[in-house]
């Protein structure tokens, strides 16, 4: 089965106008800096981080599921006399074309994708990363969207998914002159499979008149974080760090993102139980 995600069309329109800046772009270029280059952005998307570390010098390629949000990526990039390397691919298929000092997955870890490909995913990086490499994957906790964590219960679930008409939008101003619009609502939520549906409607609008409509589907796979520490230590990883929010200081319950820091042993190491240096 393909990843089947939503960032396609105005979707990734919308994003390549106005998903920019966030402190993940400093917290993730501190480990390419000292950790090492060449990097990997997967799931750069249209190069919310990739484009900023171009402009800074670094030898950082970039990978996504979505060939329209690479090509809108692509296209940004050459705007500003940049030629990165580019490639469609999914993270369970990933076959890039050298080894990578760093890897880093920022929003894109089971999105669309099912807990094996997910799994498959965490070795496929395994084995394209050097020696020593680092692996810096992000992870938003379950408990993150608290009105999604109240459907938890059975008797919550059963009020999904809301009509279109009670869920919030966002319509912006988009360079081009028309507006873009979103929503999104949840379709549905498996505790037991730990994967929540969600569904996005974008809508383009010009001089007042809707001119175009998309409607995707996105399953996400939820991981809380001593399982996400299991498949990675499964996947061969050592040295598991995690960390609170985008900075380098210790996870607290508090925190609705967290970061696992992984590297892949040097030759020389003896294989043994990973560890977790920040518990």
């Amino acid at each position: 089965m393909a990843p089947q995600t939503w960032h396609y069309g105005l979707v990734a329109k919308w994003w390549a106008e106005f998903n920019e800046g966030g402190p993940e772009i400093d917290y993730f270029r501190r480990f390419i800096e000292r950790d090492g280059q060449p990097a990997l952005d997967v799931a750069c998307g249209t190069g919310r981080l990739l484009l900023p570390y171009l402009r800074a010098g670094l030898d950082v390629d970039g990978c996504d599921v979505s060939e329209d949000m690479i090509a809108l990526c692509r296209g940004r990039a050459e705007g500003e006399g940049l030629s990165p390397t580019l490639f469609v691919q999914a993270m369970h298929e990933l076959d890039p074309p050298r080894s990578y000092r760093t890897l880093v997955v920022c929003g894109g870890f089971g999105l669309g994708s099912d807990r094996a490909q997910d799994l498959q995913a965490l070795d496929r990086f395994y084995e394209h990363l050097e020696p020593g490499g680092l692996l810096v994957l992000d992870n938003e906790v379950p408990y993150a969207n608290a009105r999604r964590w109240s459907r938890w219960p059975k008797r919550e679930r059963a009020g999904l998914p809301r009509p279109w008409i009670d869920v919030e939008s966002d319509r912006r101003p988009a360079s081009d002159g028309s507006e873009l619009e979103l929503q999104s609502r949840l379709l549905d939520l498996d505790p037991l499979e730990q994967r929540a549906i969600l569904e996005m409607r974008a809508r383009e609008w010009r001089d007042g008149e809707l001119v175009a409509e998309e409607e995707h589907t996105l399953h996400i796979g939820l991981y809380f974080t001593k399982e996400l520490l299991l498949m990675l230590g499964r996947a061969g990883f050592v040295d598991l760090v995690v960390h609170g929010g985008y900075e380098e200081r210790e996870a607290t319950a508090d925190d609705d993102f967290l970061v696992v820091v992984a590297r892949k042993p040097s030759p020389h190491r003896h294989p043994g139980h990973p560890g977790v240096e920040s518990w």
